[in-house]
């Protein structure tokens, strides 16, 4: 029997507070009617014997004390999800926003989630491809990966998220499948109008599903929107066996939210003032991603986060990486010399991907020339180091062939324009010209058969092809400081 509870008992912040409820439950959904015959949703967020603390998602502006009527649904919060959902866009709590009316649902889905029986899961192997040199080359994104971008404020995040959703494709032969769930949190009106834009220009958005929780929307729903996406990818995914690719930003305002609600409720805090759940609260969104057996879909994460400070050990993207399988981290040092993505390659990883790169994923060369370019580039900030004390003209030969390699491998290889998709053969290829720059003898993390067959020894033609290069760079910067100019044009 479904009773209507008149009256509060109390009423903070976001939260009301009721006595005397019997036979509620956690995240059970409840119906609010104001004294002037209004609704709002909430949630049961907490409940201590017949007390029950419901979260407002509107908030509790103009909510009385004496004449508020509250109804139990008996359901967690459901979201309305059938085929025609792609292309949509949506609030950040599921209501959609793009005036194409209501979703006719085939099937209504609990955002929370169901759990993943670990032994139903299924190894993610078989890339998916960005269209990005630095990240499909080395930090390989594996379908069912869940995969972080650490970005700080002003870096170029939301760029490189449109155009990972524009360019990303499954390998060759598996078809046209790969979906795109988006959500943002806590982005300005401008800046969603620059993702709805950009999408529907590009003419991807007939297979994007966006959820937009803007600035001045109830904090509360921002809680509300990776969940809504996650469980929209679950349901293309294991539903309609389709590949998903959720890219979440920005998972620090969701962070944040999740401390505002927590201060709230009156628990006490941990590190940096966020709840001591915040762990086991990321972990339920992330643990999200994967394959399972007897299902062909697959689900993607890219969470994208900013590092409050440029502070990489602070809890938001450190959590972060203690649940994920590897990081895509920004530089703001590449960013300042122009260079876009600015991607730092050495704090750069993708645990998995020696699992699905090389001999019937990729190439057969692919994981030999990741790990020398790793390693070159990792010799170039020796040689950097060292010239910063004794001067690059001190340098030995060798060194200042390095300090030459590390300017090219920047300015051909990690930089690329906003509108440039590079095939993995291509990105591959210019890996081994500009290895080819460097003395045979020191590439030692390949095999000789692989030098035989890739490193160039005709110096004549690798200057040429070079060259070639940089001005067909040199054109694609231009494009790509159009593009960049009109987005900060569009976030200022």
């Amino acid at each position: 029997m479904i009773l209507n509870y008149v009256g509060l008992k109390e009423i903070s912040g976001s939260l009301i507070v009721l006595d005397g409820v019997e036979g509620a439950s956690y995240e059970e959904v409840v119906d609010i009617k104001l004294g002037d015959g209004t609704y709002r949703k909430g949630r049961i967020v907490e409940i201590e014997g017949d007390r029950v603390v419901v979260q407002v998602f509107e908030g509790t502006r103009s909510i009385s004390l004496d004449d508020t009527k509250v109804k139990l649904s008996g359901h967690p919060m459901e979201i309305s999800l059938s085929p025609e959902i792609l292309g949509r866009v949506f609030n950040g709590s599921g209501e959609p926003i793009d005036h194409l009316g209501k979703v006719f649902p085939q099937k209504r889905m609990n955002i929370n989630g169901t759990p993943i029986n670990p032994i139903s899961r299924v190894y993610p192997q078989n890339y998916i491809n960005t269209g990005i040199s630095s990240i499909d080359t080395l930090s390989t994104l594996i379908r069912g990966q869940k995969l972080p971008i650490f970005s700080s404020s002003g870096m170029k995040h939301n760029e490189l998220a449109v155009q990972i959703a524009r360019q990303a494709k499954l390998s060759e032969g598996e078809g046209n499948k790969l979906a795109i769930v988006f959500a943002a949190m806590g982005v300005k009106n401008d800046v969603a109008e620059y993702f709805r834009r950009k999408f529907d220009e590009s003419g991807v958005i007939e297979r994007v599903v966006m959820y937009l929780n803007l600035s001045n929307d109830p904090v509360i729903e921002r809680i509300l929107t990776p969940r809504c996406a996650l469980t929209t990818a679950e349901y293309l995914a294991f539903e309609l066996n389709m590949h998903v690719l959720v890219i979440m930003t920005d998972m620090t305002s969701y962070a944040e939210a999740l401390r505002e609600f927590s201060s709230s409720k009156g628990e006490i805090p941990g590190r940096k003032g966020y709840p001591g759940y915040l762990y086991s609260d990321f972990a339920s969104l992330y643990e999200r991603a994967g394959m399972v057996k007897g299902k062909t879909g697959s689900v993607t994460q890219i969470p994208i986060l900013t590092m409050p400070n440029d502070d990489i050990t602070h809890p938001v993207p450190d959590l972060t990486g203690y649940i994920t399988e590897g990081q895509i981290v920004l530089d703001r040092a590449i960013d300042r010399k122009g260079y876009y993505p600015p991607i730092s390659i050495l704090p750069s990883l993708s645990r998995l991907m020696k699992d699905g790169i090389g001999e019937g994923f990729t190439r057969a060369d692919h994981p030999e020339l990741a790990n020398q370019l790793f390693a070159s580039y990792a010799k170039v900030q020796d040689a950097r180091a060292l010239a910063s004390v004794i001067g690059e003209e001190d340098l030995s030969p060798i060194d200042k062939l390095y300090i030459n390699f590390g300017k090219a491998f920047e300015k051909q290889f990690i930089n690329q324009g906003f509108n440039e998709n590079r095939p993995i053969e291509e990105s591959l290829e210019l890996g081994w010209r500009l290895l080819s720059s460097l003395p045979r003898s020191e590439l030692d993390r390949v095999s000789d058969e692989t030098l035989n067959k890739y490193y160039i020894e005709d110096k004549e033609l690798l200057e040429r092809k070079n060259k070639a290069d940089l001005i067909k760079l040199s054109v694609e910067d231009e494009d790509t400081d159009d593009d960049i100019d009109d987005i900060e044009d569009t976030e200022n």
